[in-house]
C-alpha cells in the first residue's frame, strides 16, 4: 500500500502535537507516559519529534488521558493558525 505524502500543514500539525505532548509530559519519563498510554516509548518519541505526524486517534486519546489533557485542548492547540486574508484596498 502506498501512502499519500503528507501536506506541509499536516506535518506542522504533527509538530505542534509533539511539542504539546512534550510540554505536558514535563519531567516525567517517556517510558512512564508510554506505559500509561499502552504504547511503546519509541512510538511516543516519534510522535513527540514529529516523525509520526499523524498518530492514530486512540493513541492520541490514550496519551491525552495519561497526561491529563482534554481532547478540546489538543484540538485547539494543534489546529493551524487562522490565516489572515489580505484586506481589499478601499478607493
Amino acid at each position: 500500500m502506498v501512502r499519500t505524502p503528507l501536506t506541509p500543514e499536516e506535518r506542522e500539525r504533527g509538530e505542534r502535537l509533539g511539542r504539546l505532548l512534550r510540554e505536558a509530559r514535563g519531567g516525567r519519563s517517556m517510558a512512564e507516559i508510554a506505559a500509561g498510554a499502552g504504547i511503546s516509548a519509541e512510538t511516543l518519541r516519534k510522535i513527540e519529534t514529529g516523525r509520526a505526524p499523524t498518530p492514530a486517534f486512540f493513541t492520541v486519546a490514550a496519551l491525552a488521558r495519561t497526561l491529563g489533557l482534554s481532547m478540546d485542548v489538543l484540538v485547539t492547540r494543534c489546529a493551524p493558525a487562522p490565516s489572515v486574508a489580505p484586506t481589499a484596498a478601499v478607493a
